[in-house]
């Protein structure tokens, strides 16, 4: 999910340089809803570890 927001982002600052301001507005409103929703969902994850007490193993 953060690598979708990142490449809105990118999508965005390209079609701004570009000219199409309008595709550059609606990329880069996808990407803050989708960092958003990435950092909500990463913030749960840790609460939820922390409450549980499990340890997590990095692959």
């Amino acid at each position: 999910m953060l690598r979708a927001a990142i490449a809105f982002f990118v999508l965005g600052l390209l079609s701004m340089i570009l000219g199409a301001y309008g595709v550059a507005g609606l990329s880069i409103e996808i990407g803050k809803i989708l960092l958003a929703v990435f950092l909500i969902f990463a913030v749960i994850s840790f609460v939820a570890g922390l409450i549980t007490g499990r340890k997590t193993r990095l692959p």
